[in-house]
């Protein structure tokens, strides 16, 4: 390969980018036209209720154990964080305060759409990959079977729908594990802690995280079933479409959640 030229680097680079671009602008129309065939397939699918209430159960019921853990740790961080940043100005008896808006607004949904990333988004690319790659999807479609009230409008709508469920546990969970790790390693009353939790609580700081979950929920389930369902090249080609989808969901995530805040915050 011919070594690029000082000269010619600024356009390589414009060339790169201006690629990339297109390539982001290109996915984002077609995960578009995807959603909405998605949405006119929704009647077919609402007769096929069963499939939406195991879809349901797979990603709500069976992702339970990693909220658990991964909200314990949400509610940790956010006292560590609270005592390095905070704890030499402000008493720690204010703990509750700065967690609920930290956690119920932003640290909550967006850390726990991130971990539901890595395994419901790539869990549905991998699924349906390895389905399209098998050449099931393919037979479905020679039967006169639409795959999308099947296969995919049931796994998009559990996503929206059982999502701001997990993001509720989250904050239930972080909220007693921050309580009792603030007991234990400060000595923090918990009366205190739930007191001081009123001080700025408002009920639109939970609505904006049960929004925010709604949304970051369609995303991943969104993302994870049209890069699995548009999977070539075999193995490799899973493996592809999974990377494609947790990458996707994740800058979803990121950006949304700026849009949202901008909105209702």
């Amino acid at each position: 390969m011919k070594p690029l030229s000082l000269a010619a680097v600024p356009n390589e680079i414009a060339r790169s980018f201006g690629a990339a671009s297109r390539y982001a602008v290109e996915d984002f129309g077609a995960i578009c036209l995807f959603f909405l065939r998605s949405v006119h397939s929704l009647p077919a699918s609402a007769k096929k209720y069963h499939l939406i209430f195991e879809q349901m159960m797979r990603i709500g019921v069976g992702s339970m154990s990693i909220v658990f853990l991964a909200a314990t740790f949400i509610g940790g961080l956010s006292v560590f964080q609270y005592k390095a940043l905070a704890g030499s100005t402000i008493p720690m008896s204010y703990l509750g305060m700065g967690f609920a808006k930290a956690v119920f607004t932003d640290l909550g949904p967006v850390l726990m759409a991130l971990v539901l990333t890595g395994r419901i988004g790539a869990k549905l690319a991998a699924e349906l990959g390895t389905m399209k790659v098998t050449e099931q999807i393919d037979a479905m479609i020679c039967l006169s079977l639409d795959p999308y009230p099947y296969l995919l409008t049931p796994r998009i709508l559990a996503g929206f729908l059982m999502t701001p469920v997990l993001i509720v546990f989250t904050f239930f969970f972080s909220t007693i594990s921050a309580q009792v790790l603030a007991w234990a390693a400060f000595d923090l009353n918990p009366h205190t802690f739930y007191n001081s939790m009123r001080l700025m609580f408002k009920s639109r700081d939970i609505v904006i995280g049960i929004v925010k979950g709604f949304v970051f929920g369609g995303g991943i389930a969104l993302a994870g079933c049209y890069y699995g369902y548009l999977t070539r090249g075999g193995a490799i080609g899973v493996g592809e479409a999974t990377k494609k989808a947790v990458v996707a969901a994740s800058i979803l995530i990121l950006v949304t959640n700026v849009i949202i805040n901008l909105i209702l915050m």
